[in-house]
């Protein structure tokens, strides 16, 4: 008997490439689904190099006492930039995927949320001996205010600086009609930017499909664009949201056959 697979035969669009796509997708698979890659957002450059180029070069210069970091594309910005800070200057992370980013490019991680890999989670949980100084945020020029406006409110002299611009990727029409079809079953939608890319090119979706939010953050922003949310994940984790799904599903298929035990016959 091999192990249940309770998304097989499900269609789940990943709108994330790189190792990420990759890693979901390779999640989704050994729970029986098949996952289609059709990343809806990229990275360019920031519109002001200038505002960016002076950022970094106080950062290095070790004028801030902290470096927030919220995104690997922003560690992409840094290395990119040949960027070190001084050893005296602290890095945070949002949450453990940006952790990992920074600590695979060689930077050393002060302090990550534990309970809420968010912008909220990282200030509601910031070191309390760390009460004033310089921070420097630099972020995609989308991002909301909360980070500054939280460690301003905590008594820090925080500056954003915008990293690098983001931008939507068209999907192909064979992704469109394959959503608006309704073969395409589960949608996941990972941050704000990937919501408002699906709101644009994919809405309305079918009354069928199942959309499927990374964080609470991630929901509001997608009903703030129009989407319906059906799922949530417990952590800003893509293990989390794979989770949600799985789950899901189980519990679909246990409201349609209460006595099934949830091996399909040719698992058996």
């Amino acid at each position: 008997m091999t192990a249940v697979k309770p998304l097989k035969g499900t269609r789940v669009l990943v709108p994330r490439g790189g190792t990420w796509g990759d890693n979901v997708s390779a999640s989704l698979r050994s729970f029986g689904a098949s996952p289609v890659i059709a990343p809806m957002i990229n990275f360019a450059p920031a519109e002001t190099p200038e505002l960016l180029a002076a950022a970094l070069a106080r950062l290095q210069a070790g004028v801030y006492e902290w470096l927030v970091v919220t995104s690997a594309t922003t560690v992409d910005v840094l290395v990119g930039n040949g960027i070190r800070p001084p050893a005296e200057t602290r890095v945070a992370a949002v949450g453990e995927t940006t952790a990992a980013a920074l600590t695979l490019a060689g930077y050393r991680v002060d302090f990550v949320p534990e309970g809420d890999n968010s912008a909220r989670g990282l200030v509601k949980e910031w070191p309390r001996e760390s009460v004033a100084g310089r921070v420097l945020v630099p972020q995609s020029d989308l991002a909301e205010p909360t980070l500054v406006a939280g460690l301003s409110e905590r008594g820090f002299d925080a500056e954003f600086v915008s990293a690098y611009r983001t931008v939507g990727v068209p999907v192909s029409s064979e992704v469109v009609d394959g959503v608006a079809s309704g073969d395409i079953g589960v949608v996941l939608v990972t941050s704000g930017s990937v919501a408002r890319q699906i709101a644009a090119q994919l809405a309305p979706l079918p009354e069928g499909t199942v959309v499927a939010c990374i964080g609470p953050r991630t929901a509001f922003d997608a009903r703030a664009a129009g989407l319906p949310v059906h799922l949530i994940a417990e952590t800003r984790s893509a293990a989390s949201l794979v989770e949600a799904v799985v789950d899901h599903a189980v519990a679909l298929r246990a409201e349609a056959d209460p006595g099934a035990d949830g091996l399909d016959e040719v698992d058996r």
